[in-house]
């Protein structure tokens, strides 16, 4: 019966240390008003659901122009005061090739003065749309400036597309159309896990392991009104939440692949440094028609 008792312990120990990982993270923070929160209420309920389901670190990456147009600093700090952390996402949120990257490092720059004097700021940056060059001269001067500034790459590993399922919701209602919540969130709930599956396999095929996974989100009513449903379902698949600040000491933190394709995170990109073709690292529901077609079929709206 010991025997017994001491191997079962052991399969769970093994278990445990074998338990893929993964952090959770905002993009575009503080948002507007949504169609089923205001931005205030938003912040209270991703709080509150990321409280209850002991997530005790995400990461909220600022656009800091949104602070003030969003009243946003106070939801800034509540976030902050939960436990939660601030990054760097630029100040305007542009296209790096519209503006050049001059100026695309001094939004970065400007962005990183405003959040210095906020509590709870890590220095971690993010590029809008994960699109760091189109060219690797472009590419180059921005890491040198983002060194400069003692900024690291707050790379994601799962990329998704749940901004544009919020922003179909949002249409949606403002055109007076009625969504089922309940399809809603099975049809939220399956996109993100199939992201999640989709780059882990990515990750254990190509890199030989899971890696300590960062997972894209963005601070939206969709994300307030199911991450506790997602949190729950992550864990009931054997995955383990783990903080931003442990995910990023993965040793693919310090690994920067030499490659332009970065737009789908950073474990497709080392894939595509690896020499895996590019169509192979992108899934197909990172589609608009895709995911209009998908929305249509499951009768989301009524």
């Amino acid at each position: 019966m010991m025997r017994l008792a001491f191997l079962l312990l052991l399969l769970c120990s093994v278990s445990l240390l074998n338990a893929q990982e993964i952090a959770i993270t905002f993009d575009d923070a503080p948002m507007e008003d949504g169609v089923f929160f205001s931005g205030n209420e938003r912040t209270g309920k991703l709080i509150t659901e990321l409280k209850a389901n002991n997530v005790d670190q995400a990461a909220f990456f600022v656009i800091t122009r949104n602070i003030e147009q969003n009243a946003g600093l106070p939801r800034l700090n509540k976030y902050v005061s939960a436990g939660h952390v601030l990054a760097n996402h630029t100040h305007r949120h542009l296209w790096m090739h519209q503006i050049g990257t001059r100026q695309y490092i001094k939004d970065i720059e400007r962005a990183h003065a405003i959040l210095n004097k906020i509590n709870g700021y890590s220095p971690w940056f993010r590029y809008p749309f994960l699109n760091e060059g189109h060219n690797t001269g472009a590419r180059d001067s921005v890491r040198a400036g983002l060194k400069k500034l003692g900024l690291s790459n707050g790379y994601v590993t799962i990329d998704n597309y749940d901004w544009y399922i919020n922003g179909q919701v949002r249409k949606a209602v403002l055109a007076g159309k009625k969504v089922n919540e309940e399809k809603l969130r099975e049809l939220y709930l399956e996109h993100i896990w199939n992201s999640i599956q989709f780059y882990n396999n990515i990750s254990e095929k190509h890199l030989g392991r899971s890696v300590k996974h960062v997972l894209l989100l963005h601070e939206n009513d969709l994300a307030a009104k199911f991450i506790g449903d997602l949190v729950k379902l992550l864990r009931s698949k054997g995955w383990k939440i783990i903080s931003p600040t442990e995910a990023y000491t993965d040793p693919i933190a310090s690994e920067v692949p030499d490659v332009l394709f970065n737009g789908q995170g950073r474990v497709a990109a080392i894939a595509r440094a690896k020499g895996v073709p590019a169509k192979e690292l992108v899934q197909e529901s990172e589609d608009e028609a895709y995911l209009d077609r998908l929305l249509e079929d499951r009768k989301v709206f009524e």
